[in-house]
């Protein structure tokens, strides 16, 4: 499950994995793509724009822009890997909390 929530003014990403949640900021760092619209496997999450994937547990950079060829090359430069920013979630009831 992907979720985009907002709260403060900022948008968030939820995502419920085996029965865990967890939030980031709702924009890759890369290119600022709606990560609400990627792709979840696992715990990775895989941005719909260019295909960086992060690690929701800790936000790690699993891959960093994911294209080929000269295009891939210049994105890669342009932009160094940066990691998501976490925020500890957790089920209160029917409740999500986000410890922002």
């Amino acid at each position: 499950m992907l979720k985009k929530v907002s709260y403060g003014g900022r948008e968030y990403l939820v995502a419920q994995v085996a029965g865990k949640y967890y939030c980031t900021d709702l924009r890759c760092p890369h290119m600022g793509g709606d990560l609400s619209k990627g792709t979840l496997q696992g715990t990775i999450i895989k941005c719909p724009m260019h295909a960086s994937q992060f690690d929701l547990t800790d936000g790690h950079v699993v891959n960093w822009v994911e294209m080929k060829g000269l295009a891939g090359g210049l994105l890669r430069m342009m932009t160094s890997p940066r990691p998501l920013k976490i925020y500890e979630a957790r089920a209160d009831g029917d409740r999500i909390l986000i410890k922002v």
